[in-house]
C-alpha cells in the first residue's frame, strides 16, 4: 500500500512530457527547407498550448523561406512593432517587401536594417537592388560595396553588381562582375543566361540613349536597331541590340525577347 502510494505521488510531481519541438528544431527544419515538417512542429506547439507571442516569430520565418511573401511581409511587419531594431527581421521585411513589388515599404526597412551594426550582406544587396530600382547609382555602389565586404565570395552581390551596370548600359563591368557571379554559382542558369546578355550586349556598336529618352524609348530604339541588323545580315549585331533592349527597357521586354530568340533559332 505504501509503495503504490509513493509511486502515485512520485507520478503526481512530475512534470507532464510534452511532444511540442524546442524552437531551435523549427529553425533547423526551416534552414533545411523541410517546410511540412516545421508546420507540423508549429502546429504541436499550438497544440501543446504555447503562447501566441512565442509561435508568432517561426511562423513568419516560415512563411519568408518558404515565399509566401505577402504573408511574410505581413507577420514581419507586426513582429517589428514590439521589436523595432531586431536587424534579422528588418532584412527579411525587405527583401519579402522587395519581393512583393512594395518598393517604398522596402525602402524604409532597408534603410532601418542598414543603419543597424548588426546588418548582413543581405541588408546592404537588398539596398542595392532598391538602389537600381531607382536609378541612383552613388547609393548603389555604396550598397554593393558594403554588401561585397562583408560577404566577398557570395556570388549574389557580383550578379547584382553585373545587373547594376547592365542599367546602366556599362556592358564591359556587366561581364566582369557576371563572370564572377557565373563562376562562383556554376549551377546557376539565371546568373548564366545574365552573363550571355551582357556578352551579347557588347558585341556590337549601337544606338546611345538620347537626352530626355525614357528607357522604354531608348529600348524601343534598341529594338529597331536590332531589326535592321538582322535585316542587313547581321546576326551578331542584331543580337547585341536586343540584349540592350531588354536591358535598357528596365523590366523584361518581350517584343525585344521575343526578336532575339528568332535571332538564336529558339523560336
Amino acid at each position: 500500500m505504501l509503495v503504490a502510494l509513493f509511486a502515485a505521488a512520485l507520478a503526481a510531481a512530475s512534470p507532464p512530457t510534452s511532444s511540442a519541438p524546442p524552437p531551435s528544431e523549427i529553425d533547423r527544419a526551416i534552414a533545411m527547407r523541410r517546410f511540412d515538417q516545421a508546420q507540423m512542429m508549429i502546429s504541436a506547439a499550438v497544440k501543446e498550448g504555447s503562447p501566441s507571442a512565442a509561435i508568432k516569430r517561426p511562423l513568419a520565418a516560415l512563411a519568408f523561406a518558404a515565399g509566401r511573401n505577402e504573408e511574410a511581409l505581413a507577420r514581419l511587419a507586426a513582429l517589428l512593432v514590439a521589436s523595432p531594431n531586431d536587424a534579422l527581421l528588418l532584412e527579411q521585411a525587405t527583401i519579402a517587401a522587395i519581393r512583393c513589388g512594395e518598393t517604398e515599404q522596402a525602402a524604409l526597412f532597408a534603410a532601418r536594417a542598414t543603419r543597424h551594426p548588426a546588418a548582413s550582406w543581405r541588408a546592404w544587396n537588398a539596398k542595392g537592388v532598391l538602389a537600381d530600382a531607382a536609378r541612383d547609382w552613388n547609393e548603389a555602389d555604396r550598397a554593393y560595396g558594403r554588401a561585397a565586404a562583408l560577404a566577398p565570395k557570395r556570388p549574389e552581390v557580383a550578379n547584382n553588381v553585373g545587373w547594376s551596370r547592365l542599367l546602366r548600359g556599362d556592358w564591359q563591368g556587366a561581364d566582369e562582375a557576371l563572370a564572377r557571379a557565373a563562376a562562383s554559382a556554376p549551377g546557376s542558369v539565371r546568373m548564366a543566361n545574365n552573363l550571355d546578355l551582357a556578352r551579347m550586349a557588347l558585341a556590337g556598336e549601337l544606338p546611345t540613349q538620347r537626352t530626355g529618352d525614357s528607357s522604354e524609348v531608348y529600348a524601343a530604339r534598341l529594338n529597331d536597331a536590332g531589326v535592321a541588323a538582322w535585316l542587313r545580315g547581321e546576326p551578331s549585331r542584331a543580337r547585341a541590340a536586343f540584349a540592350q533592349a531588354i536591358v535598357a527597357s528596365g523590366r523584361w521586354y518581350e517584343r525585344a525577347d521575343a526578336n532575339l530568340a528568332q535571332v538564336e533559332g529558339r523560336e
